[in-house]
């Protein structure tokens, strides 16, 4: 455990170079690290991937000697780390991870996606995995490059695809700039952590949560999202027929996305966020459509476009109690009042929350501005 927390001290302190581009968007980073998320079970061997061929020179396509490493792993599984440098990866062939395995980009170690026209593509890709951990660096993907050929939205180009992983922990780096989500969590995957990472300016979503089970979202902030529907922060929406379920989500940012910071839609139960801020988003802070059994708690709704919350139609068994609101509906000028403290519901506070459809929604003690 001292080491993985060294680690994650590393990450902190060098966290101001990752996000030189969120400062320049005038977006400080979230507070980092307020919880360690768990270490998955491996064995003890340690591959570095410049002994298989990477050069990590921004030039040379390095997917195939990284692959190389995780494969070289024994069965029993252990550590292939990624020394600083950029790594030029072809996302059709993608860097596909193995069980029982922590892939480790160093301080300064950056994959960098080919130009692509494909549709569906990713960086990194765990298919029914266990025990895989995913740690530092950034992820960069094609966008601003990107040929968008042959019709269609080019939604599916993500940085981390997790399908169908078990006892999974995405953490501490920054993922940004892919034609669809910055990590995409389904496949009925289950027990996922999220921790400590940015996912800005991803064309879909910075993070989709879709048919799966038991996912926690710690420390982290989802900003910038632009380009392609939804355009949220997170989105956490099961495809058809399926469902989400349990989902923790706490001390995480939602701020600039070109639509909300969080859309939930449909088939989902037992969502908690727990400490969160959603600012300055296009429209809604957070909206929500065929949740059962959702908590809201101890977060800030500030500056959004639109409403801060809008708890619609099949919204059921929902709690929102001990939030701070204001300023909310900026697309209709500021609006002036002397902070209060509120329980229940009133027209008084329709920029902050509205409760449409039917929706079920009980309105604890929540602060006003």
């Amino acid at each position: 455990m001292q080491q993985t927390n060294t680690a994650r001290r590393a990450f902190i302190k060098n966290s101001a170079m990752c996000a030189v581009p969120l400062l320049i968007g005038g977006v400080s980073l979230p507070a980092f690290a307020l919880t360690t998320p768990p270490t998955r079970a491996r064995g003890t061997t340690l591959l570095n991937v410049k002994n298989y061929g990477a050069l990590g020179n921004g030039v040379k396509d390095d997917t195939a000697a990284i692959q190389a490493a995780i494969n070289a792993l024994p069965t029993t599984g252990g550590t292939v780390q990624v020394p600083a440098g950029t790594y030029i990866i072809d996302t059709a062939k993608k860097i596909n991870l193995r069980s029982k395995m922590h892939f480790q980009l160093l301080p300064g170690a950056i994959l960098k996606a080919k130009t692509s026209s494909l549709i569906r593509h990713y960086l990194i890709y765990i298919n029914d995995k266990s025990d895989v951990e995913v740690s530092g660096g950034q992820l960069i993907g094609d966008r601003a490059t990107h040929v968008y050929a042959g019709g269609g939205t080019h939604e599916w180009g993500h940085g981390i695809q997790c399908l169908g992983g078990i006892r999974v922990t995405i953490r501490d780096l920054r993922v940004a700039d892919c034609t669809g989500d910055g990590v995409c969590i389904g496949g009925s995957a289950d027990d996922v952590v999220v921790a400590n990472i940015v996912a800005t300016n991803n064309r879909r979503q910075g993070l989709s949560i879709t048919n799966c089970k038991n996912i926690k979202v710690y420390d982290s902030e989802f900003s910038f999202t632009n380009g392609t529907s939804p355009e949220c922060g997170i989105d956490i929406e099961p495809d058809a027929s399926w469902t989400c379920n349990n989902v923790l989500i706490q001390n995480c940012r939602f701020n600039d996305n070109k639509k909300y910071g969080v859309n939930i839609w449909n088939r989902t139960t037992n969502v908690t966020f727990d400490g969160c801020t959603f600012e300055r988003n296009g429209s809604l802070g957070m909206g929500t459509v065929g949740i059962t059994g959702l908590t809201v708690k101890n977060s800030t709704f500030r500056l959004n476009s639109a409403t801060g919350v809008v708890y619609n139609t099949n919204t059921k068994s929902c709690t929102h109690t001990n939030n701070l609101s204001y300023q909310n509906y900026t697309r209709l000028g500021a609006k002036v009042r002397t902070p209060f403290t509120q329980t229940g519901w009133t027209s008084k506070i329709e920029r902050d929350v509205l409760i449409r459809g039917g929706a079920l929604v009980t309105i604890g003690t929540n602060n006003f501005q």
